[in-house]
């Protein structure tokens, strides 16, 4: 072979192994894994936070975007106690607070000194529909079925959920008795905060007599035989969930969809926001979180930054209208 070809040829192949190592290298200096990241879940190991915190924190560290993400729980107050905590890290560049609507609600109903308001937002990632859930052996086969025995009797059918008051969880049944005539003060709900780990043993011991919480952290359950989901929440049927119809096509005016998002503390600086993003972005982009998304029967509601930090005031209002329409105060 000739020189010049073996120069050209001697090129490519540099080309081709820089091309290979910097595929699924992280977003830190020099393509390198961004190291000492650490996620904050505001309740009890087992719930959605904490399930989605671990789901994309070991996603991050397989895609080497991020090494040795450091996940851990500071329950209390239904999340209250997890947003003071981010709040007071002023500046804090390399923590972040695991959240959705459930802080939001919170915030609002438990007198909290802070809400989100005081975060620098980061992202959004997830929607998830929320489900009216019942034993395999309930008497209630339908929606109407349990709707109609409520109506009869408000305080006689316990409803649990995986949140504080102010939460998804607690906010779905006061809105679902709203939307069937039902009185919302009559509703007789147990607080489950820490979601899946502390409601599915209370729900299969018959302590509540329905559920109304994210589908995703009892999908085992529902595919093994064990749980029934009368109804989802969403606009459209889940595909994880076939056959199972919406509250709308059941005759029940309501949508209401849940959704987990991502915040640092407030000052942090404009490079550790950047690095935030970008990580998550990449985390986004990866084939192992769309993966992810589909096994825990999530939807993509990937939203960054300043677009995210809009919805995120948005949603604050809303809910504080909410909150106070419902006299949860």
């Amino acid at each position: 072979m000739r020189g010049p070809a073996r120069v050209v040829l001697g090129a490519l192949s540099v080309l081709t192994l820089l091309a290979v190592t910097a595929c699924g290298a992280g977003p830190g200096g020099a393509g390198e894994p961004v190291e000492g990241l650490r996620i904050l879940v505001p309740n009890t190991p087992g719930g959605g936070y904490d399930t989605t915190a671990r789901t994309a924190a070991r996603v991050m560290e397989e895609a080497r975007i991020a090494s040795d993400v450091q996940v851990f729980n500071v329950p209390g107050a239904g999340g209250a106690v997890g947003l003071q905590r981010v709040v007071n890290e002023r500046g804090n560049g390399r923590l972040a607070l695991q959240m959705g609507l459930g802080v939001v609600g919170t915030s609002h109903v438990s007198g909290a000194r802070v809400t989100v308001a005081r975060t620098t937002p980061l992202a959004r990632l997830i929607e998830e529909a929320g489900a009216v859930v019942v034993r395999e052996d309930s008497p209630y086969r339908t929606v109407e079925d349990l709707v109609a025995a409520w109506r009869k009797d408000p305080a006689g059918l316990r409803v649990g959920g995986g949140s504080s008051p102010g939460g998804p969880d607690h906010l779905l049944p006061m809105e679902l008795a709203k939307a069937v005539g039902i009185d919302p003060t009559k509703v007789d709900y147990g607080a489950y905060d820490g979601g899946g780990g502390e409601l599915l043993p209370a729900l299969l011991d018959g302590k509540v007599a329905f559920a109304t919480t994210g589908f995703g952290e009892f999908l085992d359950q529902i595919q093994a035989g064990r749980l029934r989901v009368l109804a989802v929440t969403s606009a459209r049927p889940v595909h994880a969930l076939p056959g199972v119809p919406t509250l709308k096509a059941s005759g029940i005016d309501l949508v209401f969809d849940n959704w987990r998002g991502i915040v640092a503390p407030p000052g942090i600086s404009a490079a550790d926001r950047k690095t935030w993003i970008d990580a998550l972005t990449a985390l986004h982009d990866s084939g192992r979180w769309q993966a992810e998304l589909t096994r825990h029967g999530w939807s993509d509601a990937f939203l960054t930054g300043d677009a995210f930090a809009a919805y995120l005031s948005r949603q604050d209002r809303t809910v504080a209208d909410l909150v106070t329409r419902l006299g949860l105060e």
